[in-house]
């Protein structure tokens, strides 16, 4: 079973997301048969390398929201993380553009750590204040999951890999995803953000069970009429 994952790094509620998936996926009888792929999206592409100004300044310029419902939404969303383990700071967070750090993430998926590179990124954005637009950061994130620093830096402008990124936006637009968390499992179902953990437990069931119809096999030759199947009950009270 294959879960693809749409989410961008610079989304408070990817983060909540993932650990929410993680937990109902550790649920699921069959987590081991689950291959997770990470795809890119972008909130907002216009943002530049570097803004100058905090999460808040950003969510009120960009949303024309008031600055008092800016920061009770903020808080909440902090508590909600807090409920799943993680520590939220939005007043040192580095408001960056994603987009190398999307490519730093395909670079992962090629050398089989995507899921270490996307926490990492994720972490160093929403709990670290790191700057997730800054090409050394990015070259000592990759760095500690195994990736070789000149091979992470050439990524970060990398052509190929940036094309890969926009096939990863192409394909979230014909699913028709205008948000993040966005869960695509074995390309026939599909969760809607950053749901309670029970949720992807339930709905990993469904695909399963969609995939693997239970079949029940039935003895060469038996017949089955209204008063039972005979011979084969027969047989079963012979084995006995």
């Amino acid at each position: 079973m294959k879960v693809d994952i749409w989410s961008d790094i610079a989304c408070p509620w990817c983060y909540i997301g993932k650990r929410r998936f993680e937990a109902g996926l550790k649920n699921f009888a069959h987590a081991d048969d689950v291959e997770i792929a990470w795809h890119s999206f972008q909130l907002d592409p216009s943002l530049p390398e570097h803004y100058d100004g905090s999460e808040v300044d950003y969510l009120v310029e960009r949303k024309g929201m008031p600055r008092a419902g800016v920061e009770q939404m903020t808080a909440h969303v902090k508590a909600q993380a807090a409920e799943v383990g993680l520590d939220y700071d939005f007043d040192n967070l580095v408001v960056a553009n994603s987009l190398r750090a999307h490519r730093l993430l395909h670079l992962a998926a090629r050398h089989g750590v995507a899921d270490a590179v996307k926490e990492a990124l994720l972490s160093a954005h929403f709990e670290r204040g790191v700057d997730i637009g800054d090409p050394d950061r990015l070259v000592e994130i990759g760095t500690a999951a195994g990736l070789a620093a000149d091979e992470v830096r050439a990524a970060l402008d990398d052509e190929t890999l940036g094309a890969e990124v926009e096939a990863d936006f192409a394909r979230a637009r014909a699913y028709g995803i205008q948000g993040v968390p966005f869960y695509v499992i074995d390309e026939k179902f599909g969760v809607s953000g950053a749901q309670p953990a029970e949720v992807f437990t339930d709905a990993l069931n469904q695909a399963w069970a969609d995939a693997h119809p239970l079949v029940m096999p039935v003895a060469e030759g038996a017949v089955c009429g209204p008063d039972g199947c005979d011979p084969v009950e027969q047989k079963a009270s012979d084995a006995k």
